[in-house]
């Protein structure tokens, strides 16, 4: 036991990068292109994979990984960790270098997933085709790769703002590259697909023409419009529960979320009850599960599903004496506007910390820092900062574990950063704690991208059916 958890811990600093040449462009491929077993049938590339939660979900369907590639060498040291079988491509895909090797190894792939940061869409007016304009230029190259690989089919997330900047029929036509692809957009919620977390993300997923398969639609139960917590004030005291307003579909619902041993839909405690016992500051980020009280719920026995005895991952940011006075007059699934008057100073126990607007109360954006989660339902969209979110009973934040459950990733799937230290080609500042909060609350959560798979993979499975009847 020791020795593991020592292991753990040792990776913790993320993968060797001795042979990795420290120029400019920070490149490197960490595996040959004739390591892969070509035989599969479903092998997938992952552009602007982060840490990787496209490729897990993918992964769990039963395809091969054969490659993800990203500029952030802290992510890719955790997609390294995590899928030691793919090769890693670390650099800017507008770099000639980066971009060919992303071709070599996409060509022994028949899948192309990936989810390409799109700066520029907000400005872009209805005159003006979206990949033209230079700020685009990393959508642009998503686009370039699926045209020069042509892929039997490709999947590409990105966030639902772009449905309020009246864009999606651009970025399809983009997609469709010609008529050589039929595409599909469809917006998806990750609670649908027993996710403990909200989070709406707009899917293309693209088949190519040739196949004759039209894309699917991937199925979802549209819980969260069905589903959601109710404020009452009373005595000059919040609270919040499950609206009581219920239709048929509800009810059903309702039982779903209530049952611990139902994975359709997952609430906040049901993800997160055998970690209550972490306290804030705790430093310790390796703990023996033996440590830990059983799971409760059918959602942990998954997440624990790992032959490893150890649980990495549970450093929790400490918490100053203003935030704890705040947080411990703010209810379960409350937010600021709990707090009252006496509490909106913006300091309370003398401690100055944080940035002062000089009006003595806290500032709007405060507004999003001081949000708990409820216990009885899934948690709201994370986002990439420790204080975004704190917990449901305890007045502290989230360790990045609690954040990786609440993302559906199960806990073998480790996050890292980089071990080289200062500034590095692609680093994100903020330091490693930082960066692994910012990896978890930037991926697509596993659940959600599996069942994109598994609706992907019927589809093609058409494909071996259309080639013996011709």
């Amino acid at each position: 036991m020791d020795c593991e958890l020592k292991s753990v811990e040792s990776n913790l600093g993320g993968p060797s990068r001795s042979n990795a040449p420290l120029g400019e462009s920070a490149f490197y491929v960490s595996r040959p292109l004739n390591y892969f077993n070509l035989s599969r049938e479903n092998r997938v590339i992952d552009l602007f994979s982060g840490a990787g939660g496209l490729s897990e979900g993918f992964r769990q369907a039963g395809c091969e990984i054969i490659c993800g590639t990203d500029s952030d060498p802290d992510a890719l040291s955790t997609y390294q960790h995590n899928f030691p079988c793919a090769a890693t491509i670390c650099g800017d895909i507008r770099r000639h270098e980066v971009s060919e090797a992303v071709t070599s190894y996409g060509q022994t792939a028949n899948i192309v997933v990936g989810g390409p940061p799109c700066q520029a869409f907000s400005q872009v007016r209805n005159h003006q085709r979206i990949i033209d304009d230079p700020r685009n230029s990393l959508y642009r190259e998503f686009v370039n790769i699926i045209s020069r690989l042509t892929p039997e089919a490709f999947v590409m997330e990105n966030v639902t703002g772009i449905d309020q900047m009246n864009i999606r029929e651009q970025i399809l036509n983009d997609l469709e590259l010609d008529g050589h692809y039929r595409v599909l957009p469809q917006v998806l919620d990750s609670s649908d697909f027993g996710v403990p977390q909200s989070r709406k993300r707009l899917i293309f997923l693209g088949i190519r023409g040739d196949l004759s398969i039209p894309p699917p639609v991937i199925a979802c139960q549209n819980v969260s419009s069905a589903i959601y917590l109710s404020r009452s004030v009373k005595k000059g005291k919040s609270s919040y529960c499950i609206d009581p307003s219920q239709s048929l579909f509800t009810r059903f619902y309702l039982e779903a979320l209530n049952d611990p041993d139902d994975l359709t839909l997952v609430t906040a405690s049901q993800a997160l009850s055998d970690l209550e016992t972490l306290k804030a500051g705790n430093r310790i980020d390796c703990i023996p599960y033996s440590d830990l009280p059983p799971a409760s719920s059918a959602y942990e026995r998954v997440m624990r599903s790992t032959t490893s005895s150890v649980l990495a991952n549970l450093t929790v940011p400490r918490i100053n004496s203003d935030t704890v006075l705040r947080l411990d007059s703010i209810p379960s699934g409350g937010n600021f506007r709990d707090l009252p008057v006496g509490l909106t100073a913006r300091y309370l126990c003398g401690q100055k910390w944080g940035q002062d607007n000089g009006s003595g109360k806290l500032s709007r954006k405060h507004f999003y820092a001081y949000r708990r989660l409820h216990p009885s339902i899934w948690a709201w969209t994370l986002n990439t900062k420790a204080d975004s979110v704190y917990h449901y009973r305890y007045s502290r934040a989230l360790s990045v574990r609690e954040f990786a459950r609440l993302q559906s990733f199960p806990d073998h799937f480790v996050f890292l950063t980089d071990r080289r230290k200062g500034p590095l080609p692609g680093r994100h500042d903020g330091g490693a704690a930082h960066s692994r909060y910012r990896q978890v609350g930037n991926a697509v959560p596993p659940l959600m991208a599996r069942a994109i798979a598994a609706t992907l993979l019927a589809a093609l499975g058409c494909r071996s059916n259309l080639f013996q009847a011709a």
